[in-house]
């Protein structure tokens, strides 16, 4: 049986023993994302204060589907995809105007442009754009940054947990990252690649 301090296995095979009937090991899956579903959660839906219990509502129906997992595929964008639709739904629930989750990019095929590793003295500006706009910005817009630059996701995990093409997800970061810009003082600050500052 896995211990449940057990970090030698991946989400992927714990995952799996939840689907065998080891119910305990869901418990690890709950210690290594609770943070980082936290955090998502808190930057993601602003100004609302349950956001504990919409991880916990994540928590549940991850543990709901767990039998629909691919344990060929990667356990933290079928999670990340779980959090963004509850967190989308509590959004609409508690917004009192419509929020609107449609890009016109999704039918325009775009190429897919990898951002420059920054330079280590640009990482405390990278840190402040974001601090100082995101909360700012459209819901679409945030949670793109959010899942990039905090959750530190590649392309790839975006756009499965989004469902949208790799190349929409270049084009919306791009956008995103413009109207980040026009919040803060210094314009010349722009974020350029995932970072470790928020867990």
């Amino acid at each position: 049986m896995l211990a449940p301090n057990d970090i030698s296995m991946s989400d992927e095979e714990v995952a799996v023993l939840v689907q065998k009937g080891q119910k305990e090991s869901f418990g690890i899956l709950m210690d290594r994302y609770e943070r980082k579903l936290f955090s998502y959660g808190k930057k993601f839906l602003t100004g609302q204060d349950n956001i504990e219990d919409v991880v916990q509502e994540v928590f549940i129906k991850t543990y709901q589907n767990i039998q629909s997992f691919d344990a060929s595929q990667k356990f933290s964008p079928w999670i990340y995809r779980i959090a963004h639709n509850t967190f989308v739904n509590a959004l609409r629930k508690n917004s009192k105007s419509p929020i609107r989750f449609f890009d016109f990019d999704t039918f325009i095929a775009h190429p897919v442009y990898e951002d420059a590793m920054p330079a280590e003295k640009e990482q405390k500006r990278l840190r402040d754009l974001i601090d100082q706009g995101l909360d700012k910005l459209s819901a679409d817009y945030r949670e793109i940054i959010i899942l990039y630059y905090i959750q530190n996701l590649t392309y790839k995990e975006i756009a499965d947990i989004l469902h949208i093409p790799i190349g929409t997800v270049s084009v919306r970061l791009l956008r995103a990252r413009n109207e980040l810009k026009k919040h803060v003082p210094d314009e010349q600050s722009e974020p350029h690649e995932p970072n470790e500052f928020y867990e």
